[in-house]
């Protein structure tokens, strides 16, 4: 009795080791291509810069915050909060106001509390050290006889980056509206 005919299976379906090969050269593409988008955003120069206005912004909230509390009760520290928050002209005029300003606020006994609402970054020159923020805050003030009345303002800020950190360079009232139609 004759053999039936053995049909012949190509060498390289009979390697067991063919699957793991494949499955390697897979996994080994997708972690090159992984490692490359990995490295571009490690090495984009934006995070960087949104790293930056994160800073100038959260910087620039708070010096406006800070800018706007005040307590009479507890005057030197807020005077010296307002002074560590900012820097250039605006410090100095704070600096050679402050002893007039004191006596103001001691005098009418108030309380100034502000919570800021939102805040942008409408400029940013990370080179330079420059910024300009919009910070919108509702200032709530305390007088003598316990009144008590609520503001909202929205403030524009320029800050400028000494020693590595944001200060408030500038600081003033935004426009509110606009011109009515004519």
């Amino acid at each position: 009795m004759e053999r039936p005919a053995r049909r012949r299976v190509p060498r390289r379906l009979r390697t067991p080791y063919a699957p793991a090969l494949v499955l390697a050269l897979v996994a080994a593409g997708f972690a090159a291509w992984t490692g490359q988008d990995w490295y571009a955003a490690a090495h984009d120069d934006r995070a960087a810069y949104a790293v930056q206005r994160d800073r100038a912004l959260a910087a620039g909230e708070q010096a406006v915050q800070n800018l706007n509390t005040l307590d009479h009760r507890d005057l030197d520290r807020g005077l010296d909060l307002w002074e560590a928050s900012t820097t250039g002209e605006l410090h100095e005029q704070l600096t050679a106001g402050r002893d007039d300003f004191a006596g103001q606020v001691k005098e009418a006994e108030t309380v100034s509390t502000a919570r800021v609402l939102s805040g942008a970054v409408t400029e940013l020159d990370d080179r330079a050290g420059r910024a300009r923020v919009l910070v919108a805050l509702r200032v709530t003030v305390r007088a003598a006889d316990g009144t008590r009345s609520d503001k909202d303002s929205r403030m524009l800020g320029e800050l400028t980056r000494t020693d590595g950190r944001w200060k408030l360079s500038a600081l003033g009232q935004a426009p509110v509206g606009g011109a009515p139609a004519g």
